[in-house]
């Protein structure tokens, strides 16, 4: 079930492969996210260490959940992913010019997930027919549904 996906990705680039993470999150964070409060449109993946962080993921604190506790919204969370899967990301980011991008937020069997898609750039020219070719679609289905 999805929580908050990252539409502008989706414009921004070509998305290649998806890797389904867990994320290192405190317990303010789990409850924030569950009330719907979380924001992943400005957040990017970094590799660290051998290890991959989530910079930019605003996650806004509930008042009743954070009254001990000093919360960051904007803190970075550590991203958990088998180690092969690690290094064959770690490999395309340096080597073949990808970038790590976070596509979706979403819950897998009562745990939040961060789904990553290892992604390419788009140049304006390939955001430009991307729109037209949406916009072809949406007047095919508008077609379609006035012939019925």
């Amino acid at each position: 079930m999805s929580i908050i996906q990252n539409k502008k990705a989706f414009h921004d680039y070509f998305i290649e492969q998806r890797f389904e993470a867990g994320i290192a999150l405190e317990g303010w964070e789990v409850k924030a996210i569950r009330a719907g409060r979380a924001q992943i449109k400005e957040a990017y993946v970094i590799i660290s260490n051998s290890e991959l962080f989530l910079l930019g993921c605003h996650i806004t604190p509930l008042q009743t959940a954070s009254t001990h506790v000093q919360a960051d919204p904007t803190r970075t969370r550590k991203l958990l992913l088998h180690a092969e899967e690690i290094n064959r990301l770690i490999g395309s980011v340096e080597r073949a010019g990808y970038t790590l991008v976070p596509l979706d937020l979403h819950y897998s069997r009562g745990r939040v997930k961060l789904e990553v898609g290892l992604a390419k750039g788009k140049k304006q020219h390939d955001k430009r027919a991307t729109e037209r070719d949406k916009e072809w679609q949406r007047e095919q289905q508008r077609l379609i549904r006035g012939k019925n």
